[in-house]
């Protein structure tokens, strides 16, 4: 099992898959937004997730069309050209991004180079230089047995939840979106 440490700790076992969320630089408040005892990591993301899903702070380039649609192009390059992982589930939102994936090469390659591609072409579009547009952590969970259906719901429902649409398969930046227009995303959920 592959183990490294940045702020967050990172545990990939081999052959699981994992659960993946990474947001825009600026997107949370420099002062403490989530309860500072008694909370699971899990419920501590959740909070995160539910205060990005505002996206009421900080940047939202991900609104943007040809920035969306550059992230999600992104992703299925990596799986279909690249083929650092097979895509299960993802989304896009204003200002972060959620995906489950079987990686096929090390989480850390994959996030390194989804992220450098992305944020390197968007601050073109946006005529921005030297500023960072992504967060340099991320968060992962291994998906344990049992947790696939809830998780891939979960990244799907998120535009839903967040007031985006009306139905998953309303919201053009996710795999529901594709599914219901008949389009590959990897194994299907």
């Amino acid at each position: 099992m592959a183990y490294y440490e940045r702020r967050l700790p990172h545990w990939h076992p081999k052959g699981r898959d994992i659960f993946i969320t990474w947001r825009l630089e600026g997107t949370l408040p420099p002062n403490r937004y989530v309860p500072a005892d008694g909370l699971t990591s899990g419920q501590a993301f959740t909070c995160v997730d539910r205060f990005l899903d505002k996206a009421t702070y900080g940047p939202s380039w991900l609104r943007r069309r040809e920035i969306a649609k550059l992230m999600v192009d992104a992703l299925h390059y990596r799986e279909t050209e690249l083929r650092h992982y097979v895509l299960h589930a993802y989304v896009v939102m204003p200002n972060h991004v959620h995906m489950l994936i079987t990686p096929v090469i090390e989480v850390p390659r994959i996030m390194k180079s989804l992220k450098a591609f992305t944020g390197r072409a968007a601050n073109l579009l946006l005529d921005r230089t030297g500023l960072p547009f992504w967060q340099r952590e991320f968060y992962d969970h291994w998906v344990r047995d049992g947790e696939f259906e809830r998780i891939a719901r979960y990244i799907e429902n998120n535009p839903v939840k967040a007031g985006l649409a009306t139905e998953p398969h309303l919201f053009a930046r996710s795999s529901a979106a594709r599914r219901a227009a008949g389009l590959a995303t990897g194994s299907p959920v």
